[in-house]
């Protein structure tokens, strides 16, 4: 039997909406990719061509070299690699295991330490980064990958998601584990941490697209260009050329492509993710 599919006006007007919402998020993506294969000359042009009479090539190049001409954009775009894949890595380890032990073991205080962890996330990062700074110093880590990293090693966002999403977790197969002989380490290990591959893809994209965007915390621990992150190189570049638009928007697209790269090579576990998490909380 054909099902007769029928467009009522409330359903029409959801797709509107949509279409625009679409429409808002695509264009500055698409305004980016076609600046920066133009010229200034045409990205100045009024009205706008979207579409590019040639792809200037040379945009990439500058944008690849430097103001300085010594291609520190890869050391730039490696440090951020580093910085966003380890603190991804690191987020995701501890906050499971911290959202573990608070979902699945009963003691004493249990409450009063996952609130004292929530708590946390009502401190802006602005009244803590001084501190944080002189600690680093202290500890003569500037300039480093672990000077970059420390601080962020854990979120207590992660820890809340990775707990609300363990709570309904089957305490069956935990018991059957135990019963088996397996230790406590092993049980998360081989059996909670490869059930939840929605909730860690989530977060590990969301570690991943802070680290990566972040500029404030390596403006201050970063001093040397070899050390500086990809958002640094990008507000240094477009400071020097001010009036190269192309050159900047080639930068911004390469800057780009890990982050949609991540996307879109985990956006089935991102969004069963948030799928599986709403259908457990309702």
């Amino acid at each position: 039997m054909q099902i007769e599919k029928r467009f009522t006006l409330p359903k029409i007007g959801i797709y509107l909406v949509l279409l625009v919402m679409l429409t808002f998020t695509l264009m500055p993506i698409l305004f980016m990719i076609s600046a920066s294969m133009m010229t200034s000359r045409q990205i100045l042009k009024m009205p706008y061509t979207w579409i590019p009479d040639g792809i200037a090539w040379e945009n990439f190049a500058k944008a690849i070299q430097g103001n300085d001409k010594t291609y520190i954009f890869v050391r730039n775009i490696s440090n951020s690699l580093i910085v966003s894949v380890s603190v991804a890595i690191s987020t995701v380890l501890l906050a499971s295991l911290t959202g573990y032990g608070l979902a699945k073991f009963r003691f004493r205080g249990r409450n009063t330490v996952f609130m004292m962890i929530m708590a946390t996330m009502m401190i802006p990062f602005e009244a803590i980064m001084i501190p944080l700074y002189m600690v680093i110093m202290t500890l003569h880590i500037q300039n480093s990958y672990i000077g970059l990293i420390l601080p962020f090693m854990v979120s207590a966002f992660g820890v809340f998601q990775m707990k609300q999403y363990l709570t309904t977790f089957p305490a069956e197969f935990l018991d059957a584990a135990r019963v088996d002989g397996m230790g406590e380490f092993g049980i998360y290990w081989g059996i909670v941490l490869p059930n939840c591959k929605p909730v860690i893809a989530t977060l590990a994209i969301l570690s991943f697209r802070s680290q990566w965007d972040n500029l404030l915390w390596p403006l201050l621990v970063s001093q040397s260009d070899k050390m500086k992150t990809i958002p640094q190189y990008i507000s240094s570049f477009a400071l020097e050329r001010s009036t190269d638009e192309g050159a900047m928007m080639a930068a911004a697209l390469l800057a780009s492509i890990p982050m949609f790269i991540l996307f879109m090579s985990l956006t089935k576990y991102f969004i069963g993710g948030s799928a599986v998490y709403e259908s457990r909380k309702g």
